[in-house]
């Protein structure tokens, strides 16, 4: 999928499910439920066991592009390396990394470093990142992309970490293309509920459309 599709495509829907989970079925379980809650922006993250196994798996599964495949908690170019293989459409990471930003670039795949700091984000800027994770979002709550924002109007943020039903319209309304959001959307993992996945994600969904409005 064309770099430009999938930037339209996860900001479209203005939602990343960043999934965590003990085991490759656990996690695919859920990346289905948020599917069909209508958040086809997966962030499979490298701490679940096996994570380009369960990306390959999800891969095969949606040939069609329905799911927009995210690889997260890459830390260097050959974690990422090993995404893109597998079938990532988009690489996200906690942190800042020059060299993971520079084979994101020439595989031309979006690449979402975590930052914070004004310096961070205009760095993470300059290496080519399209969209920059705020991270961790809840240090600091919504204001910070207005602050952000000041000197750098142009930037493109998605916040993760803390962005649950109760503040996503703050967010947004605050100039986030994205929200990324993970245990307080795919909780119900834990019980076993997947259906409550789909119905958090439906109100995520729900509640960004009214806030983009």
């Amino acid at each position: 999928m064309d770099k430009e599709k999938v930037l339209t495509k996860l900001t479209d829907a203005g939602l990343v499910a960043v999934v965590r989970a003990n085991n490759a079925d656990e996690a695919i379980r859920i990346a289905d439920a948020c599917l069909e809650g209508g958040c086809p922006s997966i962030e499979l993250t490298f701490t679940v066991p096996g994570a380009h196994k369960v990306i390959e798996a999800l891969a095969a599964k949606y040939t069609n592009g329905e799911m927009l495949l995210g690889a997260g908690t890459v830390l260097d170019a050959e974690t990422a390396r090993t995404a893109i293989l597998s079938g990532a459409n988009y690489i996200v990471s906690p942190g800042f990394n020059l060299e993971a930003a520079k084979l994101c670039n020439r595989y031309r795949l979006p690449y979402l470093p975590g930052c914070m700091t004004i310096t961070e984000v205009l760095t993470a800027m300059e290496a080519g990142a399209d969209i920059v994770k705020i991270f961790p979002a809840d240090l600091f709550g919504p204001k910070i992309i207005k602050d952000i924002r000041g000197p750098l109007p142009h930037a493109k943020m998605m916040p993760t970490g803390g962005v649950d039903i109760s503040n996503v319209d703050q967010w947004i309304k605050a100039g986030a293309v994205a929200v990324g959001a993970g245990s307080s959307l795919t909780a119900g993992a834990k019980t076993g509920d997947y259906a409550k996945i789909t119905e958090t994600a439906k109100e995520f969904i729900r509640r960004i459309k009214e806030a983009r409005a």
